[in-house]
């Protein structure tokens, strides 16, 4: 984060009001462990699309309703029904200041700027969630981790109890706690919301009908199993869009190894390090898993919009190495099965991160998807 303003300058010499007649994308801006990963001192991810239809909202002015961009992005775009909102601290508005009272002040008051931002679209993050992305900062005590969690349900129920004429949308949000080195203005959380607002979407029956089997299982000898749920947090809108996030713990991978993995104590600084052929064995896994979900809803790898897998530290091992290990794997799925169109590629977005979980007070698995499919 030392050297944002230098990035940014850079940033708005490229990312311009001409270039973008449509108006300038979202974003959001974390520190990563890049170093540590094999990879350099700047890393970028950008979402493109060929349909260019798309509306955004540009705050550039100091208000009291809603926090400014700190830099040349909107706060929001909304493409084909899906609301992508800029990453939101706790600011506030009228001081543009982070707002006093620690973790869980800073907690509530980004997602009352995510709900200030959602309002402009005529929805609510309460009703209208599809996923919550909550970056954490290493600096957070781990004693204050589970308020930022507590604080996170808390604020979201009481908006949503306050909005009863609102329908919920897709059912219940995915949430995803990531712990990285720091955020932008020292701040302690950054949240970042991927919404669901239809317009004139007439929405599928709650069934799919007939779904293709997986064949995953075919070729990887993985088999169905009850605990499997267990990884998975889903937010799926029939023939419209699906999302899951795939968690895997340091039980998970003894599970799928079958064998006990334990802490390597002679690799100091790396006590979770793990070998590269169970590395191996739960990228296919996870591919097998998630193909499996998105045919039992209708969906196909065409459908898929972005796959990001979330690599901590503690795994000792480079994006590239695994960016490879994935795409050998879903290559392998493509050749036994007659779903995945000759010619497609699967795009990785691997991203180092200190930490990834489904909660806060225990950001430690060992791998973690998040997939977005949408027709």
């Amino acid at each position: 984060m030392n050297d944002f303003t230098r990035a940014n300058e850079i940033y708005v010499k490229y990312i311009t009001q001409e270039k973008c007649p449509s108006g300038v994308p979202s974003r959001s801006t974390v520190e990563l462990p890049l170093l540590q990963a094999g990879l350099g001192k700047a890393y970028v991810e950008v979402l493109v699309a060929n349909e260019q239809s798309k509306n955004v909202l540009h705050v550039q002015s100091i208000s009291s309703w809603a926090p400014s961009c700190i830099g040349p992005y909107s706060q929001a775009t909304l493409h084909k029904g899906i609301l992508h909102m800029a990453g939101q601290l706790g600011l506030d508005p009228p001081t543009m200041t982070l707002c006093k009272g620690g973790s869980t002040a800073e907690m509530e008051q980004a997602l009352e700027n995510c709900e200030a931002v959602a309002t402009c679209f005529d929805c609510s993050i309460s009703t209208s969630a599809i996923l919550f992305a909550v970056y954490c900062s290493s600096s957070i005590p781990l004693s204050e981790r589970q308020e930022i969690q507590d604080k996170h349900n808390s604020v979201v129920n009481r908006m949503r109890l306050l909005q009863p004429e609102k329908p919920n949308k897709c059912g219940d949000p995915i949430f995803l706690y990531v712990l990285v080195p720091a955020l932008p203005k020292s701040a302690f959380v950054e949240v970042k919301p991927l919404l669901f607002v239809p317009k004139d979407v007439e929405l599928a029956n709650g069934t799919v009908q007939n779904p293709s089997p997986s064949v995953a299982a075919s070729c990887w000898g993985f088999q169905q199993e009850s605990w499997h749920d267990s990884c998975l947090q889903k937010c799926v809108v029939s023939g419209t869009l699906c999302a899951v996030l795939l968690s895997i713990t340091n039980e998970n991978l003894a599970t799928i190894c079958s064998e006990s993995v334990s802490a390597d104590k002679n690799d100091e600084g790396h006590q979770n390090s793990i070998q590269k052929g169970h590395v191996e064995k739960v990228s296919k896994f996870c591919i097998y898993l998630l193909d499996r979900v998105i045919t039992d809803n209708g969906f196909s790898w065409e459908d898929t919009v972005n796959l990001r897998v979330y690599l901590p530290t503690s795994l000792n091992t480079t994006v590239e190495t695994l960016s490879v290990m994935y795409k050998i794997a879903f290559n392998e799925l493509a050749e036994i099965g007659q779903r995945v169109r000759t010619g497609t590629e699967l795009i990785v977005n691997v991203v180092p991160v200190l930490g990834a979980g489904r909660a806060a007070a225990s950001m430690d698995d060992v791998i973690t998807c998040e997939l977005l499919a949408q027709k």
